[in-house]
């Protein structure tokens, strides 16, 4: 027998995570629209506190809402926390199968209940539902690439849920259950199994809050990092990859190469078309460019119509080449409205080479396209 009183723990578990619900729907209100499921956990720890509190008035409440409503809810609640985290991790939800389960599983609950009563047999049926919800569950998040530390404390907490409700299944089996046997059975593995559960939801609710915290912090990084109209790198950023390229190529003897671009009458476009026009231009020309770019290789905004091309790796022909298949494909593009580039291109040659000159000498020649009548390029 134990001192702990089972009906305290849901009902304190129960107001932690209607507590949690709150933080998740405050996060809701406050982080972008782009992070996706933190109203649906929020909603899932709100059903999860009610049908925690209809557990906690088992033997004051009727039978009906005591056991077959607070299942209902219970299982609810424990979908809705997986649709969230499929909402999160961009997975399309399919709700109506997995109601029309929940639904009929609470209505075979209540059959053992009302006109069947088996205790046992409401167990079986609550320890296979909560199994499976939390096995999905813990694949899902699983499976969202390399696990960082919120990611595997939700897969931890999941995969203990589901150990332990498989636990509890097998052994309803291997000892038998007396006529009159009670939820709140008193005993060390009752106790155990129910405060599993409880912690189990409570452990979830903050691995969630650390992994929207953390998607936060990437988007905010991507946002400091790239702009906004054409999600081409920043000019800060570009500076400080630049940087950290020649001082390897310094180290290692190597070859850079950076590519200066610039759309030819970029203001005649938006004299012409209008500025969306303008800014359509502009993301296009990324998205070629970025289609003809290696992976190392990166491409910066560095304002207006001006972009830079940083090639890791690359002798001054092979930047010629290609910076000559940017201009090609610039030409032959059929999107209206028309717009060709001039590029200039340059290498790094001495050791004593910085950003600023490489850039200079980028420019200059980039320059001297321009003079030369525009759709060209040139090399310094």
């Amino acid at each position: 027998m134990s001192a702990i009183d089972p009906r305290t723990v849901l009902l304190l578990t129960g107001i932690m995570g209607g507590l949690m619900s709150l933080v998740l729907y405050s996060l809701k209100r406050n982080y972008p629209a782009s992070i996706e499921g933190l109203g649906d956990w929020s909603a899932a720890l709100l059903l999860l506190f009610a049908g925690g509190l209809l557990v906690a008035g088992r033997g004051k409440l009727p039978n009906v809402v005591s056991i077959s409503v607070s299942s209902f809810l219970l299982w609810s609640g424990l979908y809705l926390a997986y649709v969230g985290s499929q909402r999160f991790f961009g997975v399309k939800p399919r709700i109506a199968p997995w109601m029309a389960l929940i639904t009929g599983l609470a209505l075979v609950q209540l059959w053992f209940s009302v006109v069947e009563p088996s205790y046992h047999m409401r167990l079986v049926l609550t320890t296979v539902a909560t199994a499976c919800l939390s096995g999905v569950h813990a694949w899902l998040v699983f499976r969202q690439g390399s696990i960082t530390f919120s990611r595997g404390l939700a897969v931890g907490v999941l995969v203990f849920l589901f150990g332990a409700q498989v636990m509890r299944l097998v052994t309803s089996f291997s000892a038998p259950f007396p006529l009159n046997a009670e939820f709140f059975d008193t005993s060390t593995l009752q106790l155990t199994y129910i405060t599993s559960f409880a912690f189990s939801v409570l452990l979830f609710s903050i691995s969630a809050v650390l992994m929207a915290t953390d998607r936060l912090r990437i988007e905010l990084e991507h946002l400091a990092n790239h702009d906004s109209l054409t999600n081409a790198l920043t000019r800060r950023h570009m500076d400080d990859a630049c940087r950290s390229e020649l001082e390897r190529c310094r180290r290692h003897g190597h070859s850079m190469a950076l590519l200066i671009m610039d759309l030819d009458h970029f203001k005649e476009i938006n004299d012409i078309y209008g500025h969306q026009a303008g800014d359509q231009a502009l993301i296009n020309f990324v998205a070629r460019v970025n289609a003809l770019l290696r992976g190392p290789d990166q491409l910066g905004r560095f304002g207006g119509e001006e972009f830079v091309a940083l090639l890791p790796e690359t002798s001054l022909d092979e930047a010629i080449a290609v910076a000559e298949r940017i201009r090609g494909a610039c030409t032959l593009a059929g999107q209206a409205p028309a717009c060709t580039v001039s590029i200039g291109v340059t290498t790094n040659r001495k050791d004593n080479d910085s950003v600023d000159t490489l850039l200079a000498r980028a420019d200059a020649a980039l320059y001297r396209a321009k003079a030369a009548g525009r759709n060209r390029v040139e090399v310094a």
